[in-house]
């Protein structure tokens, strides 16, 4: 079977959120069973470290979409890359989605339009001579108009799409929809048309053959008003057809706290002496009091949805408890901001990294006792994974993937809403468990002990694309 795996990140060349990882991880663990291949678009990062690239066709510019090269390469484990390349489009400072400001750029329709539109054409097998898809599997709503452009030229091969989160659509002018090349009548409720808008994720929610996401929960919870993010009408409609699924996500073999090269003291479950040593290691790394305290994290994007409020609404009374927080990541500016000043005024205790470097995450895992989540929804979630790994009990939102791998009061501990009162009922508890260090152990050993390798999810996508295809 032939696969087409459409990403806007891909771990081993650009990563902004969870999505990278997944590209990374799940075309890898399908292998195996079918000739997957990897298309994205060829950012400045992306071309950086491609060793080598062999030109597959040039791509004609159509309405308001430039003209671009398609190029394939390899990752450095032999998987196949292809990349679509127009500097014009992808040869820019900043992320794949924005300025070094973190704002949007302006012309993000067109840019992953251009990306959907040239790997449509690679599934359909017009570009290379030598291959075409049996099923593209679209993630997000970079590349949800992927199905969109198959089904308006006319092409029957079969497609997902899976949703990471609902809440970003791709929402663009209505005038978008002649730029792109659309077919007259697109722009209308029956496809993109979303509350006068052009949403890319719309479009692909209706065309795609088969609808993923990345938890069961999650599938349930977007089929409502509540959390359907006006879409739940459209979802609810393929969900009774029965082709919406939720499929959580795992993590690759590298979260092995015994063999990870980030950590200064690599332990097993059970050798905690080594773990606390990257505790100590921790506290100073960033400028913390030594302590014999619990430490707490959060390491997320820095956005309303993971409940950034909720953390500093709470800090006063973990730092009053004998406890200190580790923050990292990057986000909304407000949060940023509340993040720094909080350091400011008690840097002995609260860290605020505006950043994020996975060898700097993987050593807060290792050293926090506790990983903070009050995500207001969470689609699936990776770090609550990655806490449990190496022994960080995680502190969550009992919504979307959180309640499908946290198990309350063993591996971690579940509240029930995104307010103060309800996170401070989960962080009491963690705290009164942090002074029985024998329950505390037989926790972190349960944690540790759970499976989230993607074997599991990759049988389900193989039951799947087979499904699809047939």
């Amino acid at each position: 079977m032939r696969v087409l795996f459409t990403t806007p990140e891909m771990d081993d060349f650009v990563q902004v959120g969870g999505l990278a990882a997944v590209s990374a991880a799940l075309p890898r663990a399908l292998r195996g069973i079918c000739d997957i291949r990897v298309i994205l678009p060829g950012y400045r990062d992306v071309l950086a470290k491609l060793t080598s690239l062999e030109v597959v066709a040039v791509v004609p510019a159509t309405a308001g979409l430039p003209r671009c090269v398609l190029g394939k390469s390899a990752a450095v484990d032999g998987l196949p890359v292809y990349v679509v390349i127009c500097p014009q489009l992808y040869d820019r400072p900043g992320n794949p989605y924005g300025d070094e400001q973190r704002r949007d750029w302006p012309d993000n329709d067109i840019r992953f339009a251009r990306f959907a539109s040239v790997a449509a054409q690679l599934a359909a097998g017009t570009l290379d001579p030598a291959w075409q898809a049996d099923l593209v599997h679209c993630n997000d709503w970079q590349s949800a108009l992927v199905p969109s452009y198959l089904a308006w030229n006319g092409s029957n091969i079969p497609t997902i799409l899976t949703i990471h989160n609902l809440a970003y659509q791709g929402l663009f002018d209505p005038a978008t929809a002649g730029r792109i090349g659309a077919p007259e009548g697109a722009f209308a409720i029956h496809d993109m048309e979303f509350y006068g808008k052009a949403s890319f994720l719309k479009s692909g929610l209706v065309h795609a053959t088969h609808l993923t996401t990345v938890s069961s929960t999650y599938a349930r919870e977007i089929t409502t008003a509540e959390h359907g993010c006006g879409l739940d009408g459209v979802l609810r409609s393929r969900s009774d057809a029965r082709e919406l699924t939720g499929i959580l996500n795992g993590i690759d073999e590298s979260w092995d706290p015994r063999s990870c090269r980030a950590l200064t003291s690599p332990f097993a479950s059970g050798e905690w002496d080594a773990r606390d040593a990257n505790a100590e290691h921790v506290r100073r790394e960033f400028g913390l009091a030594l302590s014999r305290g619990p430490l707490f994290s959060l390491v997320a994007r820095l956005v309303h949805q993971k409940g950034v409020d909720l953390v500093l609404a709470a800090a006063n009374t973990i730092v009053q408890s004998g406890g200190q927080i580790i923050v990292t990541g990057q986000g909304e500016p407000k949060f940023e901001k509340a993040l720094q000043e909080a350091q400011r005024r008690d840097p002995e205790n609260i860290a605020a990294l505006i950043r994020f470097d996975d060898g700097e995450a993987r050593r807060i895992f290792a050293g926090s006792d506790f990983t903070l989540m009050p995500s207001r929804f969470e689609p699936c979630g990776l770090s609550q994974m990655y806490a449990q790994r190496f022994g960080s009990l995680p502190i969550g939102r009992q919504t979307g993937g959180l309640s499908e791998t946290i198990i309350d009061g063993k591996t971690g501990f579940l509240f029930c809403e995104p307010s103060r009162s309800s996170f401070l009922g989960g962080i009491l508890r963690a705290l009164v468990t942090f002074k029985r260090k024998p329950r505390l152990n037989e926790m972190r050993e349960q944690a540790m002990a759970q499976d989230f390798g993607w074997r599991r999810s990759a049988a389900n996508y193989t039951a799947l694309y087979t499904k699809l295809a047939a």
